[in-house]
């Protein structure tokens, strides 16, 4: 794919909560993945005076880093929905469930908020959903350390849950038999895909992780 035809993404990584050091790597781990996959290049910011449809019309899709807190104002956070009902796609990782609370919209559009997570351990990550392009090229379980985030309600009834683990297998899980990790929907005009792996460095030289999260920009695209 010559640069004529690569499409624009997106990353966007403001904190106004907790913030994660993992950030920088995943910004330059997107920007490798748009290169080494040819599909893509990236721009990164964390002036959220940029979220507004007339900048983000240039992006196919948007990239959530680790945002958190209250991170966009009113008229930011209708830039976004603009953006989305106009059939943007939009990428949240790990962190980007973690803020904008008071805004349920934001909510629907990541699929859940994030309530809390135990220590890093270690657990297996299981593959659902195979026929899924985000889940393809992915072991069927892999063993994975991360921050097991817990959720204020199970978004399965709404989104195709692409990745999920065991409770049984770490400690600290609050959502029982049934806990994912990953998930897409098509959403308000919009496509949206999150994955609640990534706190660590790690995450953004694995292969595995970004295979996933190349298929997610991809699908959120619409490129694949």
């Amino acid at each position: 794919m010559n640069d004529q035809r690569k499409f624009r993404v997106f990353v966007f990584s403001k904190t106004a909560g907790y913030r994660h050091d993992s950030i920088p790597a995943g910004i330059e781990g997107l920007k490798k993945l748009g290169i080494s996959s040819n599909s893509f290049t990236v721009e990164a910011s964390e002036d959220a005076s940029l979220i507004n449809a007339t900048f983000l019309s240039q992006f196919k899709t948007i990239v959530f880093l680790s945002t958190s807190g209250e991170f966009l104002s009113k008229e930011q956070l209708q830039g976004l929905k603009t953006y989305i009902n106009n059939g943007g796609g939009f990428v949240g990782i790990h962190c980007a469930a973690c803020g904008m609370y008071s805004e349920s919209w934001y909510g629907e559009l990541v699929g859940a908020y994030f309530t809390n997570h135990p220590e890093p351990q270690h657990s297996i990550v299981k593959v659902e959903s195979e026929e899924h392009i985000i889940a393809s090229g992915l072991p069927e379980k892999l063993r994975w350390f991360d921050e097991w985030y817990n959720f204020t309600s199970n978004p399965r009834d709404k989104v195709t849950v692409l990745l999920s683990t065991d409770e049984s297998l770490y400690s600290g899980g609050t959502m029982g038999s049934d806990h994912p990790l990953a998930w897409c929907r098509e959403f308000d005009g919009g496509r949206s895909f999150y994955t609640a792996l990534g706190h660590f460095d790690d995450a953004y030289q694995d292969e595995a992780f970004m295979t996933h999260v190349l298929n997610g920009i991809l699908w959120t695209a619409q490129a694949s």
